[in-house]
This record gives structure tokens, C-alpha cells and sequence, in this order.
């Protein structure tokens, strides 16, 4: 009817022919943000070796290591798309890759856990202006009606970085020092800075909106405590501790000041009006739930595959490829299933196929098929790519374009807050399995040793290691403790994801009536201003 002219003038026609050339270049810039963390997944094992080898990091180390890049991230994403609204998403996306490439580096050189720690959340600081940007400029570079398969290819992009992570971080592994994961995002950035620079339009807000220092300080403090608290009950292995309860108490205390704050604020970085929308809650809802999901069983089952079965890191990441490959085929696909099906039906069912899988995982022993891990490691992928593609178009098109920025880093820092609570609630209850189950069979040790062996499968495998032929009776207990830990663990992340699937089931929309699917756009945006 008038889509010609509501279409024609929004986009110069020399932007619009190097459209794809474009979104091959923002899908370099994911690429690393996406790489480095799929990356570090199979050197867990290596860098909480001792050194030389690694840096003898503990479990709740690793999982700082993890998380203070995911948290920073997180609690930067708001303010990172508000900036780029303002000052251009080309000139931040460029920003952000420098200070991304430059942590890389230096936490390529850390010598100790709290350095590693340090610079990843340097790191953050760069991916944070990095990834919505890619999505915002996407959002101003194609048409709307093109908007979806761009997602969809840009989704699959995720699926490739998660292939190609673990696969480059395994053969590095195997003939370089555990930095060289770190070292390998420099490259990257430096032919991404150039492509970037001869490609990439500029696009900002007209009418950005003003920064919100205080509402960022509330948010990366509360989550902070609040992930701090749990990843210490897991430490300890008991979440009645007073400090434990303590911290998560005041993490819990400060994020409700957050969303109290925000909701009076006239330039929130968060505006809470926008969860008035069940659809919009329910898509968020879904994403950090899901990454709640598969980040903590990510984290477990590096363990399980190089520690457990014995496979070196390059053999690890090779195994998690059906999970990536699933995810490219998938990806840029589930846009068809949404038509035919519908957002309820499809994300549902995604996040019902997940949690079937998780279910799986506790079936898990010593001698199961590899095949059949590789199998499971598939219908994951599958499950995650028809939910990330339904749910991610429905948020960018639930807010008004020149908002784009925003939407994105919504979008993202559920994902991330999600993956950080995954990885901290999972990782701690791992943990405490664990703790409980080697317990009775280290009393032989002397008390500093026994302490430091029940704190993770590596740490009483390290014991074991250092004992002789004495520690090789432990080895099969700690992989008895291991399962039965992870047994636990994949069922608690199966109830979240069906948690997940009954939130969408109740909340998304159907597929509407054929009369209605070409107004359903319109309705979509008119909803939104």
C-alpha cells in the first residue's frame, strides 16, 4: 500500500547496495566479543592448571575470570548504546575495538588469577560499546522489511563464533602458551578497525537521551554483590554463611534501589515502562533464561569432556561444533518457522527441546557414547537458534527505530546478566555438589589439603597429581563426585528452562490470523511510541 513511500527515503541508496558488505563486517566485530568468552570455555582446564602451565586459578576464580567480563559488560550496555545514540555508533563500535583489542593483549600477559580478572573486565569495557552498536547500525543499514534475515544471519553469527572459538582456542592450546587465546583477538581487531572504517556508515539518535551515571553505579554494584555472594556460598558450600546471605542480601537491596531510581528518573538508562509490554517481558524473558541455561552447562561440561573422559582442549572444542553448526543452519532459518508457526509455538518449543537436553546431561557417565553427547550438543543448538532469531526481532521491533541502541543493549545485558547468574547460581551449586560428595574420602589428607582438593574436580586431581601413586586412589572418587554434581546441576538448569518455556507459552504472541500478518509490523511500532 505506502510502503514504497514510507521506505524509499530512509536509506541512501550507497549504503543500501554494500548492505550485506556491511553486515559481514559488524558480524567480524560480534565475532570477537563472542569468540573470546567461547575461547576461554576450553582453557578453563589449562589456566586453572598450575603454573607453569596455567595460573593454578580456583573454581570461583575461573568463574570471576568469566564473570567479571560478563558483568561489566552487562552493567556498561545501557549507557555504551545511549553513547553511541549520541555520538555516533561508527565512532564507538571503533573505541570499543581498541580498548577490546588492547585488554586482549594484556590479559595475554597476566601472571596471576586477579590479573587475569582485572583485564578481562577491561575487555568488557570495550565489548560493552561494541555489541549494541553492531545490532543498531544493522537496524539502520537494512529495510524493514529485511530486518529479520539480517537478524537471522546476524544471530548466526553467534553460532559461528561459538564453532570457531573453541576449535581455535583448542589448537592454540595444544601448541602455544594459554595466552595465545587471548593474544589471537589482536588480529582480529586490526582487520575489523580497517574494514570498518571503509565501510560502515555513521548513524546516531536524533534526540538522544541524557546519561545516567547513577543508574550505572546502582546496577554494576548490585549485580556484583549479588553474583559475589552466590559464587561464594559455592565456594564454601554453604549458602547460610552470614557473610554469603549478607552480600546477596545487599545485592538484592541495591538492584531494587536500581529499578526505584530508574523508574523516577526523566533519562533512565533502563526505562521500566518498556517491561509494561507482556511481549516485550516475556522475549526477555526467554533470552536470560536460556543463557541462564546453556552458560552453566557450558561451564560443567568443559570439565566433564577434559577432565572426566580425558580429551585434550583442541578435542574438547571439536566436540562442541554440532552445537555451533546447529545454531548456523538454524539461525538464519527460524524466521520460516515463525511465519508458518508463529513467536509462541517456536520459542516454546526451543526452550522446551533445551530443557529435554539438559534432562539428558544428568544421564551422563564415564563411558556414555561420545556420539551421543554430540547429539545432545545439536539439539541445543537447534533449541537455542529458534529462540534467539523469534525473540530478537521482536524486541527490535518493539521499540521505535532511532531507539535502536537501546534496544540492543536491553537485549544483550539480559543475555549477559543471564549467562553471569547461569554461570554464578550453576557453578555454585556444581561446587557445593561437589564439595559434598569428595568430602568423606579426604580425610586422609592434612587439613590445608583437604580444603584446597574439595574445591573442584581440577584441584583434587592436582592433589592427586602432586601425591604420587598415593593420590591416584582419589582419582575415582573425584570423578564419581564430578558426575553426581553434574547430575544435579543439568537438572536445576532444565527446571529454568522450563520456567522459561511456560513464561513464553503464557506471554508471546501467536501466529496471527492471515489478514492480520501484514498490519502485525505496524502494530508492533504504533504499540511502541
Amino acid at each position: 500500500m505506502t510502503t514504497p513511500a514510507v521506505h524509499a527515503p530512509r536509506i541512501p541508496e550507497a549504503v543500501h547496495r554494500r548492505r550485506w558488505a556491511i553486515l559481514g563486517v559488524l558480524m567480524l566485530s560480534l565475532l570477537i566479543v563472542v569468540l573470546d568468552n567461547s575461547i576461554l570455555n576450553v582453557a578453563i582446564k589449562t589456566i586453572s592448571t598450575p603454573a607453569p602451565t596455567g595460573l593454578g586459578a580456583t573454581q570461583s576464580e575461573i568463574e570471576w575470570a568469566i564473570n567479571s567480563y560478563t558483568l561489566v559488560f552487562a552493567g556498561l550496555l545501557f549507557t555504551a548504546g545511549l553513547i553511541g545514540d549520541r555520538l555516533g555508533r561508527k565512532k564507538v563500535l571503533l573505541g570499543g575495538l581498541v580498548v577490546f583489542g588492547v585488554g586482549s593483549a594484556l590479559a595475554a600477559e597476566s601472571g596471576s588469577p586477579g590479573q587475569l580478572i582485572a583485564y578481562r573486565a577491561f575487555m568488557a569495557l570495550g565489548a560493552a560499546f561494541v555489541m549494541p552498536a553492531t545490532l543498531a547500525v544493522l537496524m539502520n543499514v537494512f529495510e524493514r522489511e529485511e530486518q529479520p534475515k539480517a537478524i537471522g544471519i546476524w544471530a548466526g553469527g553467534v553460532g559461528l563464533a561459538i564453532a570457531i572459538g573453541p576449535i581455535t582456542g583448542g589448537a592454540l592450546l595444544d601448541h602455544f602458551w594459554w595466552g595465545s587465546v587471548f593474544l589471537i583477538n589482536v588480529p582480529i581487531v586490526i582487520l575489523a578497525l580497517a574494514l570498518m572504517v571503509w565501510l560502515v556508515p555513521d548513524s546516531r539518535d536524533p534526540k538522544p537521551g541524557r546519561l545516567d551515571p547513577v543508574g550505572v553505579v546502582l546496577s554494576v554494584v548490585g549485580l556484583v554483590l549479588l553474583v559475589y555472594g552466590i559464587i561464594k556460598g559455592g565456594e564454601l558450600a554453604d549458602f547460610t554463611d552470614a557473610k554469603v546471605l549478607a552480600t546477596i542480601a545487599a545485592g538484592v537491596v541495591v538492584l531494587a534501589g536500581f529499578v526505584i531510581f530508574e523508574k523516577r528518573s526523566d533519562h533512565p538508562s533502563l526505562d521500566v515502562s518498556y517491561f509494561k509490554n507482556k511481549v516485550f517481558s516475556a522475549a526477555m524473558s526467554a533470552i536470560a533464561l536460556v543463557f541462564f541455561a546453556l552458560m552453566g552447562v557450558t561451564f560443567f561440561s568443559v570439565f566433564y569432556t577434559q577432565s572426566v573422559r580425558g580429551y585434550s582442549p583442541l578435542q574438547s572444542g571439536l566436540l562442541m561444533l554440532p552445537l555451533a553448526a546447529a545454531q548456523m543452519i538454524f539461525a538464519p532459518r527460524a524466521r520460516l518457522v515463525v511465519d508458518r508457526f508463529g513467536n509462541k509455538a517456536t520459542t516454546t518449543a526451543g526452550l522446551i527441546l533445551i530443557a529435554a537436553m539438559l534432562g539428558v546431561f544428568a544421564t551422563f557417565e564415564t563411558d556414555t557414547p561420545i556420539w551421543f553427547l554430540e547429539v545432545v550438543f545439536f539439539l541445543m543448538g537447534t533449541g537455542m537458534a529458534h529462540i534467539m532469531t523469534p525473540t530478537s526481532v521482536v524486541i527490535m521491533q518493539a521499540l521505535p527505530r532511532e531507539k535502536a541502541g537501546s534496544a540492543s543493549a536491553l537485549s544483550n545485558t539480559f543475555r549477559q546478566v543471564g549467562g553471569a547468574l547461569g554461570i554464578a547460581v550453576l557453578g555454585s551449586v556444581l561446587a557445593t555438589a561437589y564439595r559434598s560428595g569428595i568430602e568423606d574420602k579426604l580425610g586422609l589428607l592434612p587439613p590445608g589439603l583437604r580444603d584446597t582438593a574439595g574445591e573442584s574436580i581440577e584441584a583434587t586431581l592436582g592433589v592427586a597429581a602432586k601425591l604420587g601413586p598415593q593420590g591416584n586412589a582419589l582419582i575415582g572418587p573425584a570423578n564419581d563426585a564430578f558426575l553426581h554434581a553434574m547430575h544435579v546441576t543439568a537438572l536445576c538448569g532444565t527446571v529454568i528452562a522450563l520456567v522459561g518455556a511456560v513464561v513464553t507459552a503464557l506471554f508471546l504472541p501467536g501466529k496471527p490470523p492471515a489478514r492480520q500478518e501484514g498490519n502485525q509490523e505496524q502494530e508492533l511500532v504504533a504499540a511502541a511510541d
